[in-house]
Order: C-alpha cells, then structure tokens, then sequence
C-alpha cells in the first residue's frame, strides 16, 4: 500500500505541477456553477433548495473531464518510454495502475469539495434534503470512480492521448445513455440487463436519496472490470516486450 500511495502522489504532484489540476478544478467549478446558479435552472428563481440541477449539470461535466484527465496517465508514458523505467522498478503493474486510478480520483473529489460552500448557500434558502445532498455526492463519485477506470484503461491500449480520450467517451457513451435507449425498445428479462448497464439508472437512483446493494455493485463491477482490463493490456504488452 506504501508503494502503491508514493505512485499517486508523484501523480497528483505531476498534475499539480502541469497546471492540469488547476484547469480541470476551475473548468469544472465554472461548467458547474454558470449552469446551476445563472443558466436555465436558476436556484434564486425558483426558490428551492436543492442541489438536483448541479447534480444533473455535473452528470455530464464529468463525463467529458473525467477522459480529458486520463487520456495521459499510460498513454504518454508509453509515448516517452518512462511507462518501461517505471515498470522495471520493484513495482508491479497494479500498484502502478491504483496509484494512478487513485490520484485522478482524488483529484475528481478535489474539485468537489469545491462546490461544498454552495451546499452552504442553497442551505439557506431552505431546509435542505441532507441524506439527498450526501447520496447525490455519493453518485458522483461512484460515477467519477467508474469513468476513471474505463478512462486508465483506453490510456493502457494506446500511446496517443487523443486516441485515449476518443477511446474513454466512446466506451463511456454507452454506460452513460445508449444502453438506456436500447433498453425503452426492449421487453423481458433481456431488456432489463441492458437497462441495468445504464449509469444513468443507477445515477438517479442514488442522488435520489435511495442507497440501494444493486447500485453499489454495478459500479463496484464496472470500476473492477475497467482496472482488471488495464492490468491485461499492460501485461500483454510486457509480454511482447
């Protein structure tokens, strides 16, 4: 575990250092905030106290940060040949895979405990859904925590970051709604699988309030596969090598 949080800290360091963290922090704050408090859903216009717009605003915000964020945590490694320096240390292919997974999601989370002091101010204008506030943070970082497996593994199967990135939203774009959309054709037990691969369900479901086992294991399933995948493609990669 030692090893495994010196990796995710020379990560975050890195991303710090690159001014990456600061730019995805203030894009996202600023996405975030211009759609919550100014565009379309107004909180001082309506009057009420809830976070629900963030939260839906946040739901795609991410979706589209979480791959710029990955697209080179493997890629450009593999691209400078530091991923071979790094990979012939006393490490293994996992403590490297978690110590990146954990820094870009620490990273996320950061930029969340940014918006906290909005919790504060909607609070005022109302009596606030405490339990709904937790689970909504709760469903974005579930959510942020799959996307950033699925976002590792398009970086490990590539040395071009565009490449990465294009890789991450076309896989995420599935989870995030076209599973949904196939599944409101569908009827039967078949139809229900797909609706179950959806985040979006799982997403409501959650910052709805509702702490459902069903939920938890979706995504715990998808961010395992994700990072199990990215273990494979660097181990088959060192065994061309």
């Amino acid at each position: 575990m030692k090893t495994i949080w010196i990796i995710t800290k020379r990560e975050l360091s890195s991303f710090f250092d690159s001014l990456i963290a600061f730019i995805i922090i203030i894009l996202f704050l600023g996405f975030t905030g211009f759609f919550t408090w100014i565009s379309g859903s107004d909180i001082f216009m309506t009057g009420q106290a809830t976070l629900q717009s963030f939260f839906s605003i946040s739901y795609w915000t991410l979706f589209f940060f979480i791959p710029a964020l990955t697209m080179r945590l493997i890629a450009e490694e593999k691209k400078t040949g530091t991923i071979e320096m790094l990979l012939t240390k006393a490490v293994t292919d996992r403590q490297v895979i978690l110590g990146k997974y954990f820094a870009a999601l620490i990273l996320i989370i950061i930029a969340l405990l940014f918006t906290f002091p909005w919790v504060i101010t909607i609070s005022k204008l109302g009596n606030l859904d405490t339990g709904g506030v937790i689970c909504g943070y709760l469903a974005l970082i579930l959510m942020s925590a799959a996307y950033t497996s699925i976002g590792l593994f398009a970086s490990s199967i590539t040395n071009n970051q565009i490449v990465a990135f294009l890789s991450a939203l076309f896989i995420g774009l599935f989870f995030h709604f076209i599973f949904e959309i196939i599944a409101a054709d569908m009827t039967g037990s078949f139809g229900r699988i797909i609706n179950y691969l959806s985040v979006n369900v799982h997403f409501e479901s959650l910052s709805r309030g509702v702490v459902d086992s069903k939920d938890l294991v979706y995504f715990g399933s998808i961010i395992y596969l994700g990072l199990f995948l990215t273990e494979v493609s660097l181990s088959k990669r060192n065994a061309f090598n």
